[in-house]
């Protein structure tokens, strides 16, 4: 899976909109909707934010691995 599907994904996953994520990450739905379509790259800095939020390891939010690992 490619990144921005993988963050799509997760995000429907846990029940959050996109002006949900916007508010966690600090950003806009605009934004958080092109990272989605990968129109827009996101930072490293917002992928951790959302691997701490999610509890999940950064392999998997980046869609190297397709088994979801958790942080703690």
């Amino acid at each position: 899976m490619i990144c921005y599907e993988r963050l799509k994904a997760v995000r429907e996953d846990h029940d959050l909109t996109q002006s949900d994520i916007a508010k966690i990450l600090q950003t806009t739905r605009q934004q958080v909707s092109k990272w989605e379509t990968g129109a827009q790259m996101m930072g490293v800095d917002k992928y951790i934010l959302l691997a701490k939020h999610y509890n999940l390891s950064l392999d998997y939010l980046l869609g190297l691995t397709d088994t979801p690992r958790r942080l703690r």
